[in-house]
């Protein structure tokens, strides 16, 4: 890691400044396996450099005693460069022909992965990957103080720019499952793989966003006891887009029922006839030529009505700021304080980034059952494959669904003063949230079509959904909600004037559809595409109790002893410490992968009815997730073999929806002790030589602190907590001065 950085102050006149600086901070990481990706055999690797810049020149004007502008550029910059290392080149005498035409960087072997026996991936992914962004700020401040009032107004114009690789494997991919010869290895030596994947173009994207804002805010000190707090602010937000409008994206109003996809006889849908209508090409010149079915695929434009970010753009976005501090009995002492704020956000990019692989811009081709040296022969019949026009799938945003997320927070609380080193402070905090994002499968079947779908092992679905041609057309949308709602104690107390201490509880409740790892993302799909209330529940966040306790204690045996020997080695020792407390986490249960009967018991082992393939219907509808079926309360033993009672849970019935609510138990709660020892031997009170210890105590007693549990009713160990967190730890330092 490197760090530069360049600072300018400069004072013109006594009313007029600048100042300015330029930070650089250089970072790189090496890895022995290609990072992001399935690699577990140290051969291929890469470097990981992330350096980030920022810089600001800043300048103030004094116009008058009561009025100040200030005005400021602001630029911060991102680069990521993941560069292969290692085996990556393809060896002279190694052939393996390709597909597509399109540029293989640096001539990458293909992936190899030994699915079988072996289990052996090598894997040197899509890099090499690059990242650049840069964020150019320009902004203007007035603060104005005019009697009771101090004013402050101002705007802003920002742009962020971002080129980004996305993500493939243009030097292709086999796959080998122990199929031919009973042992993945032994097939791959043959060269005989069971499948074949390769992307025609690893592209990349120029993704713009432009925000506007302005705002207005009055600190107004009405008399002696009550301030205001008074604000209006603007934000102009429209959403990313493509700057050479490189996009594709389905709208469900240029799909025209009447050039609905002509299927190849016996693909049970897979495969399009080159003679269906709503074919096209792509304007992708690597791709010329190449047919896609582009029947409800809108591109920026060239599509009459698409907007350049795809979605409709939301411009009313004002967001009020109130609030207020009240001297209750005019001692000072008694403080009522209250606010209430809206505030609105972009969703920074991520939905369009994710959009970009989108027909009829890349495409990728599967083949089962090839050689090695040319997967585009059929090891069966030795006759050439020719790629077929395949059903896409869509990662799109919604043009309507799509309004700005908005947070609409507020708090009122009481701040009583105990006594001359004693605050008490009581408040409730809350917010609702609006427009959250999320995804959703929306080229569904209907309900009714499920059952056929597990009788057929389903083999048609892709002649059963509305869009026909496509199979998932997983949709962004901004139409989910949340909210918080805390109650906060806290106390500052500096006990005696060697002892200070700060305790505060949390007695909260938050609620949050996110589906991610603990619930903290956004950009996640919804379990239940047909039931957007499905996921209502705890937020991932949410823990019910939280409280800590941070104490700074000066012992004063021998601080202030005449004995300077004594003084400097007994006295003057200083305990710290924080401790914290609070409940589990909130665990969402999955069924997984569970074989189930179509009609019968719950339990496979006694199913009266015939077994008709994987009952989780999470494994016919894309992107979604089940749960299981939840009878009767649950009971939690705590132990690690057992954190709750699994018994209650049991695989749903094929083709249903789980009854057990999202996120429904909760984990290990958390106790935890950090103390810290200190003391300075002086060695010259007049020079300032010294000496400070510090000795340091992470879960100062070493209490087993459990943390995640297995939630998988499929998988083993249902129930178990698979891990913890850190044992204590010891830290000693020591400082010289001199």
């Amino acid at each position: 890691m490197k760090e530069e950085i360049i600072r300018v102050d400069h004072q013109f006149t006594s009313k007029f400044s600048v100042y300015g600086h330029f930070l650089a901070e250089q970072i790189a990481q090496n890895f022995g396996k290609s990072m992001w990706s399935g690699d577990n055999v140290p051969t291929a690797s890469n470097t990981f450099g992330n350096p980030s810049y920022s810089a600001v020149v800043h300048t103030t004007y004094v116009i008058s005693p009561t009025l100040l502008n200030e005005v400021a550029f602001n630029y911060n910059a991102n680069r990521i460069a993941i560069l292969p290392t290692g085996v990556l080149g393809r060896p002279d005498g190694f052939v393996s022909n390709r597909i597509f035409s399109g540029p293989n960087n640096n001539d990458r072997i293909p992936e190899i992965h030994l699915n079988g026996y072996n289990g052996a991936d090598y894997t040197n992914a899509s890099w090499p990957w690059r990242n650049k962004a840069d964020d150019y700020q320009i902004r203007d401040d007035i603060s104005w103080t005019k009697g009771a009032h101090q004013i402050k107004m101002g705007g802003s114009w920002a742009i962020y720019k971002k080129v980004q690789d996305l993500f493939g494997n243009t030097q292709g991919s086999f796959r080998f499952d122990n199929n031919f010869t009973g042992n993945d290895f032994a097939d791959f030596l043959l060269g005989t793989a069971s499948g074949y994947n390769e992307l025609a173009v690893q592209d990349h994207g120029f993704w713009n966003n432009v925000s506007w804002a302005a705002y207005v805010q009055d600190n107004w000190r009405v008399n002696h006891r009550l301030t205001l707090n008074l604000g209006l602010r603007w934000d102009g937000v429209p959403h990313t887009y493509e700057a050479n409008n490189r996009m594709g994206n389905f709208y469900p109003n240029l799909y025209n029922p009447a050039d609905a996809a002509v299927f190849v006889p016996g693909t049970n849908g897979n495969n399009i006839s080159p003679n269906s209508p709503g074919l096209g090409t792509s304007p992708n010149p690597i791709l010329a030529g190449t047919q896609f079915y582009l029947n409800g695929i809108g591109i920026p434009g060239t599509t009459p009505g698409v907007p350049k970010g795809l979605v409709d753009n939301h411009w009313a976005a004002f967001g009020p700021r109130i609030g207020f501090a009240y001297d209750l009995t005019g001692s000072g002492k008694t403080i009522l304080r209250g606010g209430f704020g809206t505030m609105y956000e972009r969703i920074q990019g991520n939905d369009m980034y994710n959009a970009g692989p989108n027909v009829p811009f890349s495409t990728n081709v599967n083949f089962n059952n090839v050689q090695l040296e040319n997967p585009s022969t059929d090891l069966v019949t030795g006759l050439p494959l020719v790629a077929p026009i395949t059903v896409a799938g869509i990662t799109g945003v919604d043009k309507i669904q799509n309004k700005l997320p908005v947070s609409y927070q507020y708090s009122l609380g009481i701040q009583q003063s105990l006594s001359a080193r004693t605050v008490l402070a009581v408040q409730y905090v809350g917010n609702q949230n609006r427009h959250q994002n999320e995804y959703r499968e929306t080229n569904l079947p209907s309900d009714a079509q499920i059952s056929t779908l597990f009788a057929n092992n389903n083999a048609d679905y892709n002649t059963r959904v509305p869009y026909l041609g496509f199979n998932s057309i997983k949709m962004t949308e901004d139409v989910q909600n949340s909210h918080y709602n805390g109650l906060q104690v806290e106390l500052h107390s500096q006990v005696r004037h060697d002892l200070q201490l700060q305790a505060a509880y949390t007695l909260s409740r938050a609620m949050d559809p996110a589906t991610s790892s603990n619930g903290v993302g956004d950009l996640n799909n919804v379990s239940n595409p047909y039931d957007l209330h499905y996921d209502n529940g705890p937020s991932g966040l949410d823990r019910r109790h939280i409280a800590f306790l941070n104490f700074i204690y000066d012992i004063p045996f021998l601080k202030d002893s005449t004995n300077k020997l004594l003084k400097s080695t007994v006295g003057g020792w200083q305990v710290s410490g924080i401790v914290t407390l609070n409940s589990g986490e909130p665990l969402n249960i999955t069924e997984g992968g569970i074989t189930n009967c179509a009609q019968g018991p719950n339990n496979p082992a006694s199913c009266t009815g015939s077994l008709i393939g994987t009952g989780n219907i999470s494994n016919i509808v894309p992107n979604s997730i089940n749960r299981p079926d939840m009878s009767g309360s649950v009971h939690y033993p705590k132990t690690a073999a057992h954190w709750f009672d699994g018994s209650v849970f049991t695989p749903t019935v094929a083709g249903t929806w789980g009854n057990t609510p999202f996120n429904a138990l909760r984990g290990p709660g958390r106790q935890n002790w950090n103390l810290s020892v200190f003391k300075s031997f002086i060695f010259s009170e007049s020079r300032g030589s010294k000496l400070e210890f510090r000795a340091e105590f992470f879960n100062a007693f070493n209490h087993t602190e459990f943390n995640g549990v297995n939630t998988n009713l499929s998988g083993g160990g249902f129930g178990a907590v698979n891990s913890a967190h850190d044992p204590r730890e010891i830290q000693l330092g020591l400082k010289l001065y001199f």
